[in-house]
């Protein structure tokens, strides 16, 4: 029996694969498997993905053409055989203990969602972030929350970590849910694991960092805000009052949007007539805020030296 179902897309990130798989294949958690998605990678990485999948049985290689993140998990997800899903970022690790004891937890708890804690380890050259990984000691290991509740939580601490390589998740619940990952954007966990988390009422937490995630300097953590990233927050912004509009959600987007609209100043003053624009008709002013609102328009991007 397959207890949890790795799913990991890849595109060109070869360099990286041989500690990925190393972590993986060291969980002292034997019953899992291990979907690879390669999303039409030009450099080597399929040639290690064959290597690893040829010694051992439990990685599974699909190819396709490139599609996108969102689209390489949704197929992962359309195969998994697991209790639980893990979304793995390719150029991730993780300790060896971690699928064990977050499976064996959510047993326990009878547990949708399983929350852990991550650290950052930064590449040369990548830009550092604002904010971090370490989200459980807000929260009570022993409780049992339901996902509105863990929502509202967070955000009293003024804090949401969206990124789904923190959760263990229930197959049965995005089956169930029919939540999946919205193609042809970045950004997509923002929208997935709100969704996931207002889906179900049994939330349960680690305070332990099990993940170690990499920021690259050409990843979309790591590589400057353009167009293209405010656009796709319009889309998980609009998507989200779409189908989960209540004032949990509403209160996310007044702690999302500020931020996004803040950073979006440094766009060029061309193409924030088209953004402003799309965001009013969504109906998302509200959310942002008259201060966002301002910074956006007049404030200057900082000239690198």
């Amino acid at each position: 029996m397959t207890k949890v179902s790795v799913i990991l897309p890849v595109y060109n990130v070869g360099r990286y694969l041989d500690e990925t798989f190393a972590s993986l294949l060291g969980q002292t958690l034997r019953e899992i498997e291990i979907i690879v998605v390669n999303d039409g990678s030009t450099d080597n990485s399929e040639e290690i993905i064959k290597k690893y999948a040829a010694a051992d049985k439990r990685i599974r290689l699909i190819s396709q053409e490139n599609k996108g993140q969102a689209a390489a998990r949704n197929v992962g997800l359309g195969v998994a055989t697991g209790i639980y899903v893990y979304f793995m970022d390719a150029d991730d690790t993780i300790s060896p203990e971690a699928l064990e004891t977050c499976f064996r937890y959510a047993i326990l708890r009878d547990a949708d969602i399983c929350a852990f804690d991550g650290d950052i380890v930064y590449e040369e050259g990548a830009r550092p972030i604002s904010w971090d990984y370490k989200q459980c000691r807000f929260m009570r290991e022993n409780r049992l929350y339901y996902g509105r509740e863990w929502i509202e939580d967070m955000l009293s601490h003024d804090r949401f970590n969206s990124v789904v390589w923190l959760y263990l998740i229930s197959k049965r619940l995005l089956y169930l849910s029919g939540v999946k990952f919205h193609e042809g954007i970045i950004h997509e966990d923002e929208l997935f694991t709100v969704r996931a988390f207002m889906e179900t009422k049994r939330v349960v937490c680690l305070q332990k960092s099990f993940v170690q995630h990499r920021i690259r300097s050409g990843s979309t953590m790591g590589s400057g805000f353009t167009k293209r990233n405010i656009d796709c927050y319009i889309t998980v912004a609009s998507e989200i009052l779409y189908r989960n509009s209540c004032s949990t959600t509403r209160k996310y987007l007044r702690f999302m949007l500020p931020k996004v609209f803040y950073t979006a100043h440094q766009i060029p003053l061309k193409q924030k007539f088209g953004v402003f624009a799309r965001a009013t008709i969504k109906g998302l002013l509200w959310y942002i805020g008259l201060k966002s609102i301002l910074v956006f328009w007049f404030k200057r991007k900082r000239e690198r030296c």
